[in-house]
């Protein structure tokens, strides 16, 4: 039996499901993702769109187009950021998913720092971290 994954925004307007765990678990430290997140940097997984569901309030998903080829979206009534994808070039068929708003448990097997050179100057990344790009 293959597990599935599923989450929300803070208001739970928004639910999705994921029909395999995650792959490309990265925390970015890019300037982008601190600002939509508002932390020292976002952690986000990816997994194909045809094993990615939105279960309820599609509608209620703003979008936002924060470069050429990234598009990122959000809780209208809540603010909380789900995902990001590519809408042009390499990996449009894929999503990347906030993995803060899992509600299902889960754990990476491998998950790694990238954009470390764009880090929040504030914040330091310990010793024991995973690899870093």
């Amino acid at each position: 039996m293959t597990k599935v994954y599923q989450g929300s925004c803070l208001c739970a307007a928004v639910s999705y499901e994921m029909l395999v765990p995650p792959k490309a678990v990265n925390h970015c430290h890019c300037g982008q993702c601190r600002k939509s997140h508002g932390a020292a940097f976002a952690t986000y997984g990816s997994v194909l769109r045809s094993e990615f569901r939105i279960l309820s309030g599609a509608s209620d998903i703003k979008s936002y187009p924060s470069s050429e080829s990234v598009l990122r979206q959000f809780c209208a009534h809540c603010g909380s950021t789900l995902f990001w994808s590519r809408i042009q070039g390499e990996y449009t068929h894929w999503i990347s998913v906030a993995l803060g708003t899992l509600d299902t448990p889960f754990i990476p097997q491998k998950q790694k720092h990238i954009h470390v050179a764009s880090k929040a100057p504030w914040y330091e990344l310990p010793e024991s971290y995973p690899p870093c790009e």
